[in-house]
């Protein structure tokens, strides 16, 4: 394993819970508690931090996104993969490849990378994806592929749009993961969390869904592209597929959705966090549930405690967040 590998944490991601991770744990009694489910995981730092919990037994993720669940794989699944292949072929990546023009050259060069960095990129995906390999062994090489991307993309923390006044440089340098040690069993979903929810059950569910109307989908964008390899048509000026798993908590039904989750969990707890970014000047920007439809959702579940922390929230463009707080919603269910 290299030394300079890439921890969970180790990327930007919209709402990451990263620097939040003491504060809620610090808060969450887990007493009685053996399994938990994330059900909305994201970057997969709260669920990472369960596993170094003794008493947590089983652990289940889920996401919307192809690319989180491929990186859910990598780290959670691949803890006894033989590193020696790899480190060979990240030798190979670095070094000995055979670089021609491809996909991601002929699309995103001197957009989100330069164009020797996206003939990089693309020709190891396309060498990635003819490798005769176990599959958590190939998503590990993916998982790191967007890791090492991350480092270096020309953006502000995801692939919406790109720094028009930068001119990106040569930089990129494939990495390893590292895969998390742990002794849990283990459970990875792609699925609506509403239709999840009806079909599992847990000691802790938490709950950390989108905000607004931002799509996760189409910030990461050329993650799902890249992971899925199909090569869509892009469009407009951040080269985007077609629409694809669109969550409807980004939507005007967001708070329906929320009351619709809450009711069909199976769990004795529930922690659910959220934002006060109410008063954003954009409206993409502006929280889709207000602070008392969750607290009324919630209150028909079970007894609810609130828990608030001032936080620097992580602003990927130029909007002004006013006296920022993070809330953390802990049910006690009935």
């Amino acid at each position: 394993m290299q030394d300079n590998s890439f921890d969970i944490s180790n990327r930007r991601y919209i709402g990451s819970k990263a620097k939040l991770i003491k504060w809620i744990f610090e808060n969450l009694n887990l007493e009685n508690i053996e399994s938990i489910c994330d059900i909305f995981a994201g970057s997969g730092v709260i669920a990472s931090n369960f596993t170094k919990k003794p008493q947590i037994k089983n652990i289940i993720l889920n996401d919307l996104l192809c690319s989180n669940e491929l990186i859910y794989s990598a780290f959670f699944l691949g803890q006894n993969i033989n590193f020696k292949p790899l480190l060979e072929l990240t030798n190979l990546f670095n070094n000995k490849l055979d670089l021609k023009p491809n996909y991601f050259s002929d699309n995103f060069s001197d957009k989100f990378f330069s164009y020797n960095d996206c003939l990089k990129i693309g020709s190891i995906r396309e060498y990635i994806a003819f490798l005769q390999i176990d599959d958590i062994s190939k998503n590990i090489l993916l998982a790191s592929l967007i890791y090492s991307m991350d480092k270096i993309a020309n953006t502000v923390g995801h692939y919406e749009a790109y720094r028009k006044s930068h001119i990106p440089q040569d930089k990129f340098v494939f990495k390893l993961i590292k895969p998390i040690k742990h002794n849990k069993t283990i459970q990875i979903y792609r699925q609506n969390a509403n239709n999840l929810a009806k079909e599992i059950k847990a000691d802790l569910i938490f709950i950390d869904p989108p905000y607004n109307s931002r799509q996760y989908s189409r910030f990461y964008h050329i993650y799902e592209n890249l992971v899925e390899w199909k090569k869509p048509k892009l469009s407009g000026i951040a080269l985007k597929p077609i629409a694809n798993n669109m969550s409807e908590y980004c939507r005007s039904n967001a708070s329906k959705e929320l009351e619709n989750l809450i009711a069909n969990l199976k769990c004795k707890k529930i922690a659910l966090t959220y934002n006060n970014t109410y008063n954003s000047k954009s409206k993409s920007s502006q929280n889709k549930i207000s602070f008392s439809e969750i607290e009324n959702i919630l209150k028909q579940k079970g007894k609810v405690t609130i828990k608030e922390k001032k936080h620097n929230y992580f602003n990927t463009g130029k909007t002004k967040f006013n006296d920022h707080k993070e809330y953390l919603f802990i049910v006690e269910v009935k």
